[in-house]
């Protein structure tokens, strides 16, 4: 055996390590220092070698002194998992779910909310002023909602367990090679909170419960639906029994037998999904597989506040960049002479114009276009634009910032899910295109998961 394999299939040690926890890495773990072994076996050369050693651990928080059992080993650093909290930081608190350890659904729950966002806050600070090298003229309050039975969108893990005797429905173990074991859900809304059970019992009574690798569930202000996927056919005794679950639970069922163009509704024959936003009175109606912002109380302060940014009147033209189903088009439309929404998936241009006609919004208009490239030549380009909102994916909006640019426009609001992309185009935006940073701050749209939304207002410079 070559000593390169030999390294690579080392058993990894059983006694606990020490470690103290300096910070958190961006996926939630405690980053810290291995400064030794617990146990006899301290002596073993082959595990001294950790001491110094950066080490990631699962459950561990700044400030604490923890022993932890090492779940992986690698060139540079080391991965473990909280055993005992010897030193504990005054943020820590008691996990709300009973199943907190073995789901990894949440990253966050034993550190206090405050701190959570309080943290969320740092690092969109850090990322800011390391990556774009940028700092606004001030930090906005934290937006923040609903902390619990807040997720109206979820894909959940569906496995066949035999040795359990029942179909596991959840969200994957912390380590993601299993479904965890989970009675509720503490974070998705109350439709489906306590309905894991349910739904595990329902395609256990399948023909084929292990050909369902997933559940999508979506619930809005009116209606509620999952989408089950299923690698192979569903007979008929399948149909009646997930149409009898339906209207038992009054909960819409859709299929998927393959990629997202086969999703089709199943039961009932007519179904309706749909939320408000209540400052201005609109209903926006989506389909269970489209993108909503999953916190409906955070949802509506970011809104209000992107809104109150970019401070439109009647006579100005607003950009909306990666529109969607019309989140913040509309509530635009309704100050604005006229706002322009650009989307890159077709289905989502289509329920916007349907959104703004089901609100009898006449200045709207939404166009289908990639905005993973520049959009140079466009029709809707043709004009110029007073204002800019941006809400892009997670790999940021760099494609579009040349055009954001020279669209005449004073003001961009952007909206973003990734502290790091938005940091890198911040940059550009100040650096290379002469804007000014005003105004940045968090919204804690996923409460106890490492997840940070952010919004942020650029003004052209004078």
């Amino acid at each position: 055996m070559s000593r390169r394999h030999a390294r690579r299939t080392r058993k990894l040690p059983t006694e606990p390590i020490l470690a103290e926890i300096r910070d958190l890495a961006h996926d939630g773990r405690g980053v810290g220092q291995v400064i030794g072994i617990v146990g006899d076996e301290a002596a073993d050369t082959s595990q001294t070698t950790l001491a110094g050693k950066t080490v990631f651990v699962h459950g561990a928080l700044p400030g604490e002194r923890v022993q932890a059992r090492l779940i992986a080993r690698n060139r540079q650093f080391d991965e473990a998992v909280v055993t005992q909290v010897l030193t504990a930081s005054p943020d820590r608190i008691i996990p709300q779910c009973a199943w907190y350890e073995q789901c990894g659904g949440c990253a966050l729950q034993h550190m206090d909310h405050g701190a959570q966002v309080h943290w969320k806050h740092k690092r969109l600070v850090d990322n800011l002023e390391r990556i774009g090298q940028v700092s606004p003229k001030r930090w906005a309050e934290p937006i923040v909602g609903e902390a619990w039975g807040y997720r109206r969108r979820a894909r959940l893990s569906v496995r066949n367990v035999p040795g359990k005797g029942r179909v596991l429905v959840g969200f994957r173990e912390r380590q993601g090679r299993f479904v965890a074991d989970i009675g509720h859900c503490e974070v998705l809304d109350g439709v489906f909170a306590h309905r894991l059970e349910s739904l595990s019992e329902l395609i256990g009574q399948l023909s084929i419960p292990s050909a369902i690798p997933q559940i999508e569930v979506a619930v809005g202000d009116v209606g509620a639906a999952l989408i089950l996927r299923h690698l192979e056919p569903l007979d008929s005794d399948d149909l009646m029994e997930l149409k009898r679950w339906s209207d038992a639970n009054e909960i819409a069922i859709y299929l998927q037998s393959k990629g997202p163009d086969t999703v089709t509704r199943l039961i009932p024959e007519h179904h309706e999904m749909a939320y408000q936003v209540t400052q201005d009175k609109l209903r926006l109606s989506f389909g269970p597989q489209q993108f909503i912002q999953v916190n409906a109380s955070v949802n509506e302060r970011l809104i209000a506040r992107a809104l109150d940014w970019l401070d439109v009147s009647p006579d100005d033209r607003v950009l909306d960049l990666f529109c969607g189903l019309g989140n913040f088009t509309l509530p635009l439309a309704k100050r604005a002479g006229q706002v322009i929404g650009v989307e890159g998936a077709a289905d989502l241009v289509e329920s916007a114009r349907a959104n703004a006609r089901a609100n009898d919004i006449e200045n709207a208009e939404f166009f289908v276009a990639d905005l993973s490239e520049s959009p140079e030549g466009q029709p809707w380009l043709s004009q110029p634009f007073d204002g800019v909102l941006i809400d892009p994916p997670r790999s940021g909006a760099e494609e579009v910032l040349s055009v954001i640019a020279h669209s005449q426009a004073r003001r961009v609001v952007y909206v973003s899910c990734n502290p790091a992309t938005l940091a890198r185009d911040a940059g550009l935006l100040v650096n290379t295109y002469e804007f000014e940073l005003v105004e940045a701050g968090i919204a804690d749209m996923f409460p106890h998961t490492a997840h940070v939304e952010s919004i942020a207002l650029f003004e052209r410079a004078r």
